[in-house]
This record gives structure tokens, C-alpha cells and sequence, in this order.
């Protein structure tokens, strides 16, 4: 006997079975490897570590310095500059010392010895460049790829383009500030990609991620039987509306959230690490200054180490110095020097340096002149990142300012450029890496970038 269905059962049915078809790839999106696109070529590096000192850190007072600035500290530039904070001042020279270190003969700043000893790992990108010298527009284009809202973050391409490796935890994680960046936290949104891919915020190391605990007075069996109830209504709502990558989203986070009562825990807990590797990360030192950049330092070795493909690391101060130069930078100098140094020994010893890419720098830089008289503005024109193993060639420079530090003068480097290296090294090509959206395909780098090949082992 043949049963016939009007329109509306035909419709209803036919969705039914294809939203079944779209929750098998919900689930199957927690699995390690269920990669978008997959590897375009072979990865130098597996995971990411990118330390952000969010504020726009001062070049020529850290690793790169001015001679001419210095002997020109005082004159007027003669020119006209595009400045932030206006009361634009003189040349000013650095008020720190320079020395060449390593075989490779980097000159750094004696704010930073414990990096100085580091820098026959590190390739210096010397003449960066961006769009925009305002903080927030500047901070998504640095993360975003486009100075404006509503775009993925870095993380959030990495892990949709490559997948999880441990679908216990985050493929992509963010130890944010205390108070939180300027522009919060669409600096790390998955933008118009799924929603799961957006990072998971550790907002304090003593309790990192809200409700990560089971509260005291539920079991594991009833936890379970209520996830089980509401993903059953999830479930029915994707049959009638296959197409709802939010709800998918959902489903897929909930999950995770679960698993990640039983495994976060520990990976978060850095009591589990001995006196010696907390005291070369200075989470225990007397003197307060590297106890809270140095547990993240930590924690983001431990992360990296249990499968977490992409970890974003941000000061809790910034690096804005408009005034009071002098102080502000031997503060910030002296909360990460060490536990940055520590993090690259660490990975290095433990044979995690050559798959791990460690990434440093802000939004911007600073510019050669002073603001009201001890201070300098922002400047997006010429600024300094530097890389670090995975796949990156040690004890390298590319690229350079003008002589006073106003300008990149040779190979200059824009973000899509530095996001286009990130990805390659992680074995992903950043043209064929791409997001169907109102009809347009987009990729992080939209229509530029290239490669840095000079620094790519």
C-alpha cells in the first residue's frame, strides 16, 4: 500500500533526516583531526603561543636600537606626524643601555637580560606595519586581520581550518588581563565562523573557567542525565532547522564543557609542578613582578603539552606609555623577561620548542618623539614582532626601520603577512584556507599577505 504526505510532512521528514546527518558532524566536530580543510602541506609547527603585550611596546627600548635618535635626542623632526595623544615633543632618545648578544650579535636592552640569552632562538621581524594607531581598531586587526568588528580571530581559523587535538580541551585558549583588553573579547570571537571556535577566556588561575566544577551537590549521573535532556531537545530542534550552525555550536560546547570537568582541572593546576620549573618561571618569587605573567607562561607550556592547538597569552598591564616612559617600561620589562625566557628554555628542553611557534608583540609601536616630555605615542608605521621555533629560523632579523625608528624603510611586514606566516608554518596555506559568508568567501588575510620566506626554516 502506498502512503502519500502532503507538502508540509514531505518537508518535515526530509529535514528530519538531514538535520541527523548534521548532528553526526556535530559530534564528529570534537574529535581530534576533524579538520575543515585539513594540512595544505607539512606543518612546521603544532601549536601556538602568542604572548601579547597589548599597549604597543617601544622597539627602539627594547630590541632595536637608534643611534641617530640618540644623536639627535632634542631636535625637532621637522616634520608634520599623524599622532594619537597629541603635545608632540622633540626627538628622545632611549633612556637604556644596548648591548649585542649570542652568536647572532642582537642588540637588546639591559630591561631585558634574561632574553638577551635567548636570541640566537628568536627571528626578529623588524619592520611591521598596520592600519590603524588607535588601540581597539588596532587590537582586532592584529587579531582579526581588519581593524574593525565582527571578524574571526587567529585562533578561531587555526582551530576551525585544523581541528582539536584533544577533545578533552579548547583547541584555542586565552589567558586575557585583568581588566580585559581594550575592545574585549571580540579579540578572540570566532566572527561568522561556528561559534566553538571561539577561544575559551581563563579569567583567573585560581579559578580559571567559569563553572568548570561540578557544583557539591550534584552527581556525575545527574549532571549526565540533564545534558542528555537538553541535548534531546537540541536535537529536535536541529531536525526542524538543519541549518542552524549556532545550535550546533551549542550542542558541540556543551559537550566539551562536560569533558572538560574531568580533564581541566589538572591541566590547570600548577601544583603539579616542581619547586624548579615554578622558580624558573618566577611564579613563587618575593618579589611579586613575575608571579602572575610567569603562571600563565607556565600554564601555556602545560597546555601546549596536552593537545591545545592555539594559547594567546596577554600582559596584565599595558604597555601604553604616553608618560612616565622610563617607569613603565622597566615595570613591564620586569613582569615578562623572565617568564618569557623561562618558557622558551622550558620548551626547549623538553623538546617542545621545534613544533611550538612562540609569538611576541602588540598592536603597534612607539613613536622617535617624546609626548609631554617622557612619554611616546603610538605609531602603526614601523614596529617590531618576533618569532620563535616552530618551523622559524633562529637567530635572524628581517626587515628594518628608518634610522630614527619612524618608518619600516626595507621589507616592510603587514599583519596579513604575519598571519599568513602563522598559518603556513601550521601547515595551512592562508589562500585556501576560507569561510563561505553572505555569499562571499573569506579567508583571514582577505586579499593579501604573504609569507615572511627570510625567517621560515
Amino acid at each position: 500500500m502506498t502512503t502519500l504526505f502532503d507538502r508540509r510532512s514531505f518537508l518535515a521528514r526530509a529535514g528530519a533526516g538531514l538535520g541527523l546527518l548534521a548532528l553526526g558532524d556535530v559530534l564528529n566536530a570534537a574529535q581530534p583531526a576533524a579538520a575543515t580543510t585539513g594540512l595544505h602541506h607539512a606543518a612546521k609547527a603544532k601549536a601556538v603561543i602568542w604572548l601579547y603585550m597589548h599597549g604597543g611596546p617601544s622597539a627602539m627600548d627594547t630590541f632595536d636600537p637608534k643611534p641617530e635618535l640618540t644623536k639627535r635626542h632634542g631636535q625637532k623632526l621637522g616634520v608634520d606626524l599623524e599622532t594619537f595623544g597629541g603635545n608632540a615633543g622633540p626627538l628622545f632618545k632611549s633612556p637604556f643601555r644596548f648591548a649585542q648578544h649570542g652568536k647572532s650579535g642582537a642588540w637588546v636592552s639591559d630591561l631585558l637580560p634574561r632574553l638577551a640569552g635567548c636570541v640566537d632562538d628568536l627571528a626578529f621581524i623588524r619592520s611591521c606595519t598596520a592600519e590603524s594607531n588607535s588601540h581597539g581598531p588596532a587590537m582586532y586587526h592584529m587579531n582579526t586581520g581588519m581593524p574593525r568588528v565582527g571578524f574571526p580571530s587567529v585562533g578561531a581559523w587555526a582551530t576551525y581550518g585544523l581541528g582539536s587535538v584533544n577533545p578533552d580541551l579548547p583547541g584555542f585558549v586565552v589567558l586575557g588581563p585583568k581588566d580585559g583588553p581594550k575592545g574585549g573579547p571580540q579579540n578572540w570571537g570566532a566572527g561568522f565562523l561556528p561559534g566553538s571556535h571561539q577561544a575559551t577566556l581563563v579569567r583567573d588561575l585560581n579559578d580559571p573557567i567559569l563553572n568548570l566544577r561540578r557544583a557539591a551537590d550534584e552527581s556525575d549521573a545527574r549532571q549526565r542525565q540533564r545534558l542528555e535532556l537538553v541535548g534531546k531537545i537540541d536535537r529536535g530542534h536541529l531536525e526542524r532547522i538543519p541549518g542552524d550552525d549556532d545550535l550546533k555550536a551549542r550542542i558541540a560546547t556543551r559537550e566539551l564543557a562536560y569533558r572538560m570537568q574531568r580533564e581541566a582541572p589538572a591541566s590547570f593546576a600548577l601544583t603539579g609542578e616542581d619547586v624548579a620549573t615554578r622558580s624558573l618561571y618566577g611564579c613563587d618569587s618575593k618579589n611579586a613582578d613575575t608571579r602572575s605573567f610567569g603562571a600563565k607562561c607556565l600554564l601555556a607550556r602545560r597546555l601546549v603539552e596536552r593537545g591545545v592547538r592555539f594559547i594567546q597569552l596577554y600582559t596584565d598591564t599595558d604597555w601604553d606609555h604616553h608618560g612616565g616612559l622610563a617607569e613603565g617600561m622597566k615595570a613591564r620589562c620586569a613582569e615578562t623577561d623572565q617568564p618569557i625566557a623561562a618558557l622558551l628554555t622550558d620548551l626547549k628542553r623538553r623538546g617542545l620548542l621545534d613544533s611550538t611557534l612562540v609569538v611576541w608583540g602588540g598592536e603597534f609601536g612607539r613613536l622617535p618623539i617624546s609626548q609631554g616630555g617622557n612619554g611616546r605615542d603610538h605609531n602603526p608605521h614601523g614596529f617590531l614582532t618576533w618569532m620563535a621555533g616552530g618551523g622559524v629560523k633562529a637567530g635572524v632579523s628581517h626587515g628594518e626601520t628608518d634610522e630614527l625608528g619612524l618608518k619600516a624603510a626595507r621589507d616592510p611586514v603587514t599583519i596579513h603577512d604575519l598571519h599568513a606566516t602563522m598559518l603556513h608554518l601550521l601547515g595551512v596555506d592562508h589562500e585556501r584556507l576560507t569561510y563561505l559568508h553572505n555569499g562571499r568567501r573569506f579567508r583571514l588575510t582577505d586579499v593579501a599577505g604573504s609569507v615572511i620566506t627570510s625567517i621560515v626554516a
